[in-house]
């Protein structure tokens, strides 16, 4: 990945997030059944998005795309999924884009810190809504399993079709 820093956000800028909100909103909205619970797709998205994004924009969509799909489809957690999808993507956009020399090695760091976010603010969040670490114990397979879809395909989409440089040339103005 090459190095480079995003311009002030622009009209390209808030529609791209928009568009991954939307996404972010659209994979949260259905759950694969898995045994012990569902597992959501929204998480590679989120990771794909703060790998994309500056820190900014990889809160707006991660953590209100993530409030935003259960505030339609299913509320309770919704602060949960605010707070914990939020800081998940600010950290690895803060870390991918700010810190360490070595893209792919910063980027491997980056989304591993961001799926412990994931798993413990889950689990922290689940023990405080359900009033029961139990019920957080059951569903923490579920929420491991779906960190770590995030941490292989999030990456895998940003590399393996170069998004980087497209989002990159979007914002800048040079590919609309």
């Amino acid at each position: 990945m090459a190095e480079y820093t995003l311009p002030a956000h622009n009209v390209q800028w808030l529609t791209l997030s928009g568009l991954l909100m939307a996404l972010n909103i659209g994979l949260s909205s259905f759950g694969i059944p898995v045994p012990g619970g569902h597992l959501y797709l929204n998480d590679i998205i989120i990771v794909a998005s703060a790998l994309l994004l500056d820190p900014m924009g990889a809160f707006i969509v991660g953590g209100i795309g993530a409030f935003l799909g259960d505030f339609f489809f299913y509320p309770l957690p919704m602060f949960v999924s605010l707070i914990t999808h939020g800081l998940q993507a600010l950290v690895i956009s803060y870390l991918v884009h700010h810190v360490g020399k070595n893209k792919k090695m910063t980027t491997l760091g980056a989304v591993l810190i961001g799926a412990a976010i994931m798993v413990i603010g889950y689990s922290l969040g689940r023990a405080f809504i359900y009033s029961t670490p139990a019920y957080a114990w059951v569903k923490l397979p579920c929420q491991i399993l779906q960190a770590l879809l995030g941490v292989v395909f999030g990456p895998f989409l940003v590399w393996k079709w170069k998004l980087d440089e497209v989002v990159r040339d979007i914002i800048s103005g040079k590919r609309i």
